[in-house]
């Protein structure tokens, strides 16, 4: 999932009603993360989302909602274009806040692509998704006044509250192939997740390896990365989960569209 942290697009207001989606960007690149790492993709990113993670690499999807309403007939045009690729990636903000991204993933999945919607878990729609890609929000994620980008506050407790949705992320793994990615800020952040793990395998009929599970580093810049990657990647050895890296910033950095 690309960074788009300095993307300027006239601003939208993703809670009034429009025509079919709230688009922050479209661009072709490669999957950065995930077991699809390296796969050449066409990125649909809507704007809007539910929680407001304070590390978000997507900030004016989330925190400032940018973009234009754009009709699913443009999209999928805008999805053509990019001949090379078969993979289409459906991110945010949260893609399934919106009910019009059930329509779009219908269309492109009778135009035989595979679609992966990424998604932090907490809704769930029932969609063609060939590969759910599902980012639990942990703690470490809620922007506490000392990490609130903003320093307002005002998402706090929000965010909090409503960070996990058992039910939906039960559902969406029992429904989906799916990948649980985690963004891990440091060590104390892996009872959290094994605990978590855990609830998912109790509460699911599918059976969910440690393969399934998978750490990323937290960071939005190169720099950040190279103080979190080996301490991830030490961790992912040491409780036997996958690590994934964020291939995206290590080839370009922050920079947007990428």
């Amino acid at each position: 999932m690309p960074v788009a942290s300095d993307v300027e697009e006239p601003a939208t207001d993703v809670d009034a009603a429009g025509e079919g989606l709230p688009i922050n960007e479209v661009f072709y690149s490669l999957q950065g993360e995930g077991t699809l790492a390296g796969v050449p993709s066409v990125f649909v990113r809507t704007s809007g989302c539910n929680l407001r993670c304070w590390f978000c690499d997507s900030y004016h999807t989330s925190w400032e909602p940018t973009g234009a309403w754009r009709d699913v007939d443009s999209i999928i045009e805008e999805v053509h274009s990019h001949e090379q690729a078969n993979h289409v990636v459906l991110t945010g903000g949260e893609p399934l806040i919106h009910e019009e991204s059930i329509e779009l993933l219908e269309r492109l999945a009778a135009d035989g692509y595979h679609t992966t919607v990424e998604t932090n878990g907490t809704i769930y729609r029932d969609a063609p998704i060939d590969l759910a890609s599902i980012s639990p929000k942990l703690a470490s994620s809620t922007p506490t006044p000392d990490r609130d980008p903003k320093g307002e506050g005002e998402w706090e407790e929000k965010h909090e509250q409503n960070r996990i949705d058992m039910d939906a992320l039960s559902q969406m793994v029992d429904d989906y192939e799916t990948q649980l990615k985690f963004v891990v800020t440091d060590a104390s952040d892996l009872p959290q997740i094994t605990d978590l793990v855990d609830r998912v395998r109790e509460a699911t009929a599918t059976t969910v390896a440690d393969d399934d599970v998978l750490l990323m580093p937290e960071g939005m810049t190169r720099e950040q990365l190279d103080g979190t990657r080996s301490e991830v990647a030490e961790l992912a050895m040491e409780y036997g989960y996958r690590y994934t890296p964020r291939l995206h910033v290590d080839l370009w950095n922050d920079a947007p569209g990428t």
